[in-house]
């Protein structure tokens, strides 16, 4: 079975980075999805500070991940990115299931 997300080289280090920096009670990163935004979804990244039993765990290159159940299906198979430009650096979601996203990158539809 495929991971629900991947995990690119630069998202593991950032997450790494991250939770190297997190408060002491955090676990790993949560990903969930929250209507708004010009699409109508946005991705929401937060720190887990404890296992809720219904979120999905992915662990890969050394980083924990936990995905909201309601999250999974709007999920599945998207790469996690993360990319640093010039003036901003972002985690990117590769999501096959996006059929349409806002031009700032906040938002989706699926």
């Amino acid at each position: 079975m495929n991971p629900i997300i991947k995990l690119s080289e630069n998202a593991a280090l950032r997450i790494k980075e991250i939770m190297s920096n997190a408060e002491k009670n955090a676990i790993g990163v949560r990903v969930s999805v929250k209507s708004g935004g010009c699409a109508g979804m946005s991705y929401v990244m937060e720190y887990s500070k404890e296992v809720n039993p219904n979120d999905e765990l992915i662990e890969d290159k050394g980083v924990k991940v936990y995905i909201d159940s309601a999250a999974v299906m709007y999920l599945l198979g998207t790469e996690m990115d993360y990319k640093k430009e010039d003036f901003s650096s972002s985690f990117v979601f590769n999501n096959p299931n996006e059929t349409e996203r806002c031009g700032c990158g906040e938002s989706f539809k699926v």
